[in-house]
């Protein structure tokens, strides 16, 4: 007998599009984080009226929130976007993409030289490979030292983004004509340091432990104090290690061949085009 309570709707509720195998291969998820699919693979959904209105607030863009919320709507194998490894974010979008729109996206671009706008068919399916042969280095050998490191979670990485947003934000206002000289000095002063506190800051967050020998170093305190009193060559092969991982899990630029007209033009035969994530138009 039929349950009274089932609808009789929901056979047309929608069902996965696509099937996305995660960067991280489900690593680095908290427990209770992520429900582990047996074959590695993850059913994707196309967002609901609800999730596209939500991807399209700025300021629930902003805090992070509305890309969360669509994830989990979405993934809902991901039950805590915000824990999720960084690295998962872009792979996340194109396939949530798809799943909504189709593999098809048209890009536009500007025309170096000419700057004249030119329009084509992306095919995010290409963008979601480059995913699938790419592996996280969480270990950096330094002489006698390990250091083991992990990706931010998507919660740190909205954290980081945003205080950096805020800080730069304070360089337009130094370029006020009407600010006191005096002011515009201590203002950059104090951005300035802030923008470096963060950034050692996030290389703290990124370092799991330090091996040296037999020992295991975990503690954050001491992992903190060693990195305010390294030289300045461990500090930078620390951090430009991480940030080749983090480069790695980042949707590579389009290479563009240039037209018959647009070389005569003076357009470079081929050219590099960025592709960055704005979600507010990403997902029309």
């Amino acid at each position: 007998m039929e349950n009274k309570n089932t609808n009789p709707l929901q056979k047309y509720f929608r069902q996965p599009k696509i099937y996305l195998s995660l960067p991280s291969s489900g690593k680095y998820y908290p427990a209770g984080s992520l429900e582990i699919s047996e074959n590695g693979e993850y059913p994707v959904f196309p967002m609901t009226a609800r999730d596209e209105i939500m991807i399209k607030t700025p300021d629930a863009l902003l805090y992070g929130q509305a890309t969360a919320s669509v994830i989990s709507s979405c993934i809902p194998a991901i039950k805590d976007p915000f824990s999720m490894p960084s690295m998962d974010l872009d792979a996340c979008l194109i396939a949530i993409r798809i799943a909504t729109y189709g593999e098809m996206m048209e890009v536009s671009i500007k025309v170096p030289v000419t700057g004249e706008d030119k329009d084509f068919d992306l095919d995010l399916r290409i963008m979601l490979d480059q995913f699938s042969n790419v592996e996280y280095d969480n270990a950096i050998q330094l002489d006698d030292m390990v250091v083991n490191l992990r990706p931010l979670s998507y919660r740190e990485f909205t954290e980081t983004s945003k205080k950096t947003f805020d800080e730069q934000r304070i360089f337009n206002v130094i370029n006020d004509a009407d600010m006191d000289e005096g002011d515009k000095l201590q203002t950059f002063t104090n951005s300035f340091k802030k923008l470096t506190d963060l950034t050692i800051l996030t290389l703290e967050k990124s370092i799991q432990s330090i091996e040296v020998g037999d020992q295991v170093v975990t503690d954050q305190a001491h992992i903190k104090e060693f990195i305010a009193n390294t030289d300045k060559g461990l500090f930078e092969s620390v951090t430009n290690h991480i940030e080749e991982q983090r480069s790695k899990f980042q949707v590579k630029p389009l290479i563009v061949d240039a037209t018959p007209e647009e070389i005569e033009a003076g357009v470079p035969e081929t050219y590099e085009v960025p592709v960055t994530f704005d979600q507010s138009s990403f997902f029309e």
